[in-house]
């Protein structure tokens, strides 16, 4: 069983099927995550117990998604030493996102909070990465491939690209 260094939160279950984009991520370079349902405003003692426990379970980095007033990702970080990335997203009860995306990015000195696009999980998961691959040479290796072929990718587009 693999160690698991990212923790995957979220303040609802119907934020799940953004937040999966994360996980993808994560199989892809081979590394354990755990992936959980932590409100902020619903149960924010099991929010505090969770980023207060994250670092002592061996979590590296968190993986934050929230909706609407969005102050998971904010509050975790006031708790945690770890790094937190940030995912926004577009819910129900969202102003396109806007909310969201506002409520992360706008931390008050001291508590840092990395943030992606409104929906970012992807690029959540992939950040993760980066900053695991900081004390793994592995790691670093598969990035360097990933980059390698998005510009391959790019190339390719522009041989077969229609200029008429």
């Amino acid at each position: 069983m693999k160690q698991v260094e990212v923790g995957i939160i979220m303040g609802s279950s119907s934020d799940a099927p953004i937040m999966r984009q994360a996980i993808e991520v994560l199989k892809k370079f081979d590394i354990g995550y755990e992936f959980n349902v932590v409100s902020a405003h619903r149960s924010p003692q099991r929010m505090f117990d969770y980023a207060a426990a994250a670092e002592g379970r061996g979590l590296k980095v968190i993986i934050a998604g929230a909706g609407g007033a969005a102050h998971l990702p904010g509050m975790v970080a006031a708790i945690t030493t770890l790094p937190v990335v940030g995912v926004p997203i577009k819910s129900s009860n969202s102003l396109d996102g806007w909310d969201s995306l506002l409520s992360i990015v706008q931390m008050p000195g001291d508590i840092p909070v990395a943030t992606v696009s409104v929906n970012g999980a992807r690029n959540a998961g992939l950040l993760a990465v980066q900053i695991l691959a900081t004390a793994n040479s592995a790691l670093r290796e598969q990035l360097a491939a990933m980059k390698k072929e998005n510009y391959e990718k790019v190339l390719q587009q522009d041989e077969t690209l229609d200029r008429s």
